[in-house]
């Protein structure tokens, strides 16, 4: 009998423990959809034609992975994109971001848009000013609820139009990834 007694606490511990340990385990996979339009340059998109993440994307994921996210690269979604054609288009919208968060079995899908533009020169050089601006939602998958809206900018000064509208964006997503790791953590209850 007591070796029922001592069994059976065992096995409720275990379960008691692993129980715990599923409730902190956090979700944590997350997909960018940021369209980038360079300056002088078209408006590109990793699902829409097959690049890479773009130079904002690649700012943010480069953070959110440092904080312990799992940024879901474009190679881990080719087969689902190719397989449905309304995930190719540009200006994806939040229902087919959040289907396509679905699909990929991610927690949060960030949707939005990054734009570089050129500016005058710097007085007395031959550097032009370079903005750069961007603007996410913050989606959550399973319910398709937007958490937050966050935007951020950056600048900078280049001899090159469109290396420092790259170095701008760059700017950009290093700010916006500050506020989406903070925006992602307050939604899992601070990581």
């Amino acid at each position: 009998m007591k070796k029922l007694v001592i069994i059976g606490f065992a096995l409720f511990l275990t379960f008691a423990i692993a129980v715990a340990y599923a409730k902190e385990e956090k979700s944590n996979k997350v997909i960018l959809l940021i369209s980038e339009q360079n300056i002088e340059g078209p408006q590109r998109a990793w699902w829409a034609s097959e690049i890479d993440l773009s130079t904002t994307e690649a700012a943010v994921a480069s953070k959110l992975i440092e904080q312990g996210y799992e940024v879901l690269e474009p190679s881990n979604l080719t087969k689902i994109i190719k397989q449905k054609p309304a995930f190719r288009i540009l200006d994806l919208s939040q229902g087919d971001s959040v289907k396509l968060g679905n699909l990929s079995k991610a927690d949060y899908v960030i949707l939005g848009k990054a734009i570089a533009t050129a500016g005058g020169n710097v007085p007395q050089s031959s550097m032009r000013s370079c903005f750069a601006n961007v603007s996410v939602k913050l989606i959550r998958v399973s319910d398709g609820k937007v958490m937050a809206y966050l935007d951020a900018a950056g600048s900078s000064a280049h001899p090159d139009a469109i290396s420092g509208g790259r170095e701008a964006l760059k700017s950009a997503g290093s700010d916006l990834a500050a506020k989406l790791v903070e925006a992602l953590n307050k939604q899992q209850g601070g990581k």
